[in-house]
């Protein structure tokens, strides 16, 4: 199945799954996916003063979900500027045959601003964190590239940022000295999504670069930390923010490249999601599900044995 920026997630016995650019799947078994109605893509409140040249569309979405809403987090950008934002949208489901299924969207929570912000606001994950006395605060990471993964407290809506403001820098590569602001940058990191087992929290993270077919040098690490807000740190105990990261998936006899990762737990089972560049296939971008094993020290390891074959899909 050709996906870009996979997420998913499960209701009832239905899993759904989102990409860039709004499109929407829809699975009982992970495996055999129906395309469905897209999610509307037309952002009204996006306008040429805050993406100039704007041409529609997002990328990279996250969905979420918590007290009866669905939390959709996407990103209206320009490919290689950080003229970008994040906004988010919900729903009170995902069944398209609900009379209550409605996308309501509530526009921006933050931008990023070529010359005043040293980072790029897309890539959108989102953790809801939960104390034991039942509050829930949320957490959105982003971050691509320039100064690499920030870390910011949502206020209690998850809908817009916390007041007082509480930023972090969770991850970063490093980066060529003296390149301009307007420039990406060689510090080539993307794509976060944080994940919880046990007393960690996990950071996924994508290294080196998408996006290029049978080129692309995608690959995915980790670090984790005992505190959300980080320091996470790699297997040698390298900081994520001074350029660690231990391996976990990347080229191997079947894809280019392998990146934009999430991971879940679905009954019982962890799982590795994210597109990967099919050798086979001219370097197509393919959905890839494959579960996590654990080893003794909780490390994950992703196991490419095969190819996976998404050829199955059937389009409404």
């Amino acid at each position: 199945m050709v996906a870009h920026d996979p997420v998913m997630i499960k209701q009832d016995s239905t899993f759904y799954l989102f990409v860039t650019g709004g499109g929407l799947a829809k699975s009982n078994d992970l495996t055999n996916w129906e395309h469905i109605k897209p999610v509307p893509s037309k952002l009204e409140w996006v306008t040429d003063n805050i993406i100039p040249g704007y041409r529609g569309g997002y990328w990279a979405p996250d969905i979420q979900y918590l007290n009866g809403l669905y939390y959709l987090y996407y990103s209206p950008s320009a490919f290689a500027k950080n003229t970008s934002a994040i906004g988010v949208m919900t729903n009170k489901t995902l069944n398209q045959s609900s009379p209550d299924y409605q996308w309501e969207d509530h526009g921006m929570i933050v931008k990023s601003i070529p010359g005043r912000d040293f980072w790029n606001a897309i890539d959108a994950n989102v953790y809801f964190e939960r104390s034991w006395g039942g509050k829930t605060t949320g957490w959105l990471s982003f971050g691509s590239f320039w100064g690499g993964i920030k870390l910011v407290k949502l206020a209690p809506d998850m809908k817009s940022l916390a007041e007082p403001q509480e930023w972090y820098t969770i991850a970063k590569q490093e980066r060529t000295f003296g390149m301009p602001d307007t420039d990406p940058g060689d510090g080539t990191i993307e794509a976060p999504f944080i994940y919880h087992r046990h007393q960690y929290y996990y950071l996924f993270i994508s290294l080196d670069y998408c996006c290029r077919g049978l080129d692309s040098s995608y690959n995915v690490a980790v670090g984790r930390s005992r505190n959300i807000r980080g320091p996470y740190v790699d297997k040698d105990g390298v900081p994520l923010y001074a350029g660690g990261g231990t391996y976990v998936a990347g080229e191997n006899e079947d894809y280019a490249g392998i990146g934009h990762c999430a991971v879940y737990d679905f009954d019982g089972k962890t799982y590795f999601v994210a597109h990967g560049y099919d050798k086979k296939d001219n370097g197509s971008s393919k959905l890839i599900v494959k579960e996590i094993s654990w080893d003794r020290a909780e490390w994950p390891t992703v196991k490419f044995e095969k190819p996976i074959n998404m050829n199955n899909i059937k389009t409404k």
